[in-house]
């Protein structure tokens, strides 16, 4: 991915945090109730045997081939890591990361220095489409 950062630097010349391109996005997809069933981590014995939603598998996998970054966002624990990557491996999934210990619960409010675009999932995967919505922001 380093490849793609474009540096950038602040009024005084000082190196800020990197961007991607606009038109390459950064995917981080929760697994659990997204790609497949929605396995709680009190039974993970589940993990390892549930299967992925087809649609997801085929639209993150062209996502990635298109360029765009995929990580796995996941409430699962450090010690399902393993078990997780093993399931994604197995099901031919293309990523770049996996990042552990989501906290669970939702109601997400995630707030940065970079462009944050949320999408909630609702049962299907398709490409995206531009809708504009009301949002919560920072007065300035």
């Amino acid at each position: 991915m380093n490849n793609k950062l474009k540096d950038l630097r602040n009024e005084k010349g000082e190196a800020i945090s990197p961007i991607l391109p606009e038109e390459v996005k950064n995917y981080l997809i929760d697994i659990d109730g997204t790609v497949t069933e929605d396995v709680p981590n009190e039974e993970p014995e589940r993990m390892a045997t549930c299967e992925p939603f087809a649609d997801a598998l085929e639209i993150l996998n062209k996502w990635h081939e298109e360029g765009h970054f995929i990580t796995f966002f996941t409430s699962r624990t450090e010690n399902h890591r393993e078990v997780t990557e093993i399931w994604l491996a197995k099901h031919n999934f293309k990523y770049h990361g996996l990042l552990m210990g989501k906290p669970r619960g939702g109601n997400y409010h995630w707030i940065d220095n970079h462009i944050v675009r949320a999408t909630r999932f609702h049962g299907k995967f398709t490409d995206l489409i531009v809708k504009k919505k009301s949002i919560e922001v920072f007065e300035r």
